[in-house]
């Protein structure tokens, strides 16, 4: 029988090749190779001891912190499924996640533990990290002995929750397999593992900001934790522990791009070698910027999502020339752009875009419903975007299926209006919803963060873009809605109406 992968195969392994290396960097703790595999040991035995068994699911509400590595490896050991928690959720959406995933215990941080008050009755036992938390004491109590609970590859190491957008939060079933490809394929692509220093800026709770940020620990790097969003405190960190290789949104970017370049140029971050962008297409101005801005390091933007993993990247040498393209497929994936009845379209066509790869979920929790419904008969998995691809086999997104707007019969994709308002002068970013109208069904209205007035937009639209193209209303905002993944919250727009 062939060894089983793990995503706590990793740190095993790279307690046994380099114990004293730096596996985990946060504030003023620091944790080795040694330590982290001694740690997540004594972890699984603790939660084994108390009764759980192989299978199980376990809640993790935590920040970006030295906790949340040593609890994955420590979880994957025992056999147990982690179920990470959003901690800007409010108590009751906790309480969902926990009771819709049977999570048999809860690891959380004592500045978090308000927010899961009501799901503590649900989750025994509760091991709470932080000054007076008993997350210590039960390390400290069990046996560092790995435990080498067995697990196949293709069982879930994860059930990640979807945002909810659409409904109630679905739980996406993410294997070993899955995750431990994408690792060393990230470590390939974007410069991690032995001797690679990386920073956790995403939030590890989400599917991106775990797989990049796991990624360095489970191939032999360093990785440290920013604990929070802070555009200097970043820079600094980069400076200070001489950071590699960063992920992260453009949000992160549009934020650093306010600092202003006097801010940068009092930093060293000559370490910077690789920056890769998620989440949500880089506006080419503000590509633009990045690229200037960093001219010696290599920028990637990629396209994934939690139910298919990563699906396309664009790399650096086409960066410049193919900016607002997310690229080709990414490593061992294989992409479809089709019509409506499934019959693929020809290049300069959009259309709904679906992928295969050994990324893809196992499934939603307890809702073969809607697997079905985002899945082929041959494997292919959709996760609602409209894509086309150019000549080249170059891949943009278009935007959301769910997102299109229809006014007067015509289709209006409002990633194409966006990319022509983030364009103008003044404008920092946007966002472009449909609203219902009497006489056209919708009309198309922007969102606008900048210093300008609707009619200088008009102005510089109007030579772009088709007249129904064109907002009928543009309504400036002091920022837009988002996520902690960096995506705009539309539905936090449509509210407004």
């Amino acid at each position: 029988m062939r060894a089983q992968l793990s995503i706590a195969g990793g740190v095993r392994e790279f307690a046994a090749a380099t114990p004293s290396a730096v596996a985990v960097i946060d504030g003023d703790r620091r944790l080795s190779y040694a330590a982290l595999h001694d740690r997540s040991s004594r972890l699984a035995n603790a939660l084994l001891s108390r009764g759980l068994t192989s299978g199980d699911t376990v809640a993790l509400l935590l920040a970006n912190q030295l906790e949340y590595p040593e609890a994955a490896a420590g979880l994957a050991k025992a056999g147990l499924v982690m179920v990470p928690l959003n901690p800007r959720l409010t108590p009751p959406e906790i309480a969902f996640i926990v009771e819709h995933s049977r999570a048999r215990a809860l690891i959380v941080d004592v500045t978090l533990a308000d927010r899961a008050e009501t799901a503590l009755a649900a989750a025994e036992p509760v091991l709470v990290t932080g000054d007076g938390g008993t997350y210590e004491a039960a390390l400290a109590a069990a046996h560092g002995t790995d435990p080498r609970v067995p697990v196949s590859e293709n069982d879930p190491f994860c059930v990640a929750y979807t945002s909810g957008t659409t409904g109630a939060p679905k739980g996406v079933m993410i294997s070993h397999r899955s995750r431990v490809l994408t690792f060393y394929a990230s470590a390939l692509e974007w410069g991690l593992g032995p001797g690679r220093r990386s920073i956790a800026v995403a939030p590890m709770y989400h599917g991106a900001g775990f797989a990049f940020g796991y990624a360095a620990v489970h191939t032999g790097g360093t990785v440290s934790m920013l604990r929070s969003w802070d555009p200097e405190q970043l820079l600094a960190m980069i400076e200070k522990d001489r950071a590699q290789s960063v992920f992260m949104v453009p949000t992160h970017a549009q934020t650093i791009r306010a600092l202003g370049d006097l801010t940068l140029r009092r930093r060293d971050l000559s370490s910077l070698d690789t920056l890769f962008f998620n989440a949500a297409a880089l506006p080419v101005p503000l590509k633009e910027w990045v690229l200037d801005t960093f001219p010696h390091v290599g920028v990637h933007e990629l396209y994934g999502s939690t139910e298919a993993g990563i699906v396309t990247n664009l790399r650096p040498a086409d960066a410049g020339r193919k900016a607002g393209s997310v690229g080709h497929p990414w490593f061992m994936t294989e992409v479809r752009i089709v019509d409506e009845a499934g019959v693929a379209v020809p290049a300069g066509t959009a259309g709904e875009l679906f992928s295969r790869s050994p990324y893809l979920m196992n499934g939603y929790l307890r809702d073969p419903g809607a697997t079905r419904a985002c899945m082929t008969d041959d494997g292919f998995l959709t996760s609602g975007d409209i894509a086309v691809s150019d000549e080249e086999g170059f891949i943009r997104i278009v935007d959301r299926k769910k997102d299109l707007i229809i006014t007067g019969g015509v289709n209006v994709y409002p990633r194409d209006v966006e990319i022509a308002i983030d364009e103008c002068p003044g404008v920092m970013e946007s966002a472009v919803i449909g609203e219902h109208d009497e006489t056209w069904g919708e009309r198309v209205v922007a969102y606008v963060v900048g210093e300008t007035t609707a009619d200088e937009i008009e102005a510089r639209l109007r030579p772009r873009l088709a007249g129904y193209k064109i907002p009928k209303t543009i309504r400036f905002v002091p920022r837009l809605p988002r996520n902690s993944a960096g995506k705009v919250l539309k539905r936090e727009l449509r509210k407004d109406v």
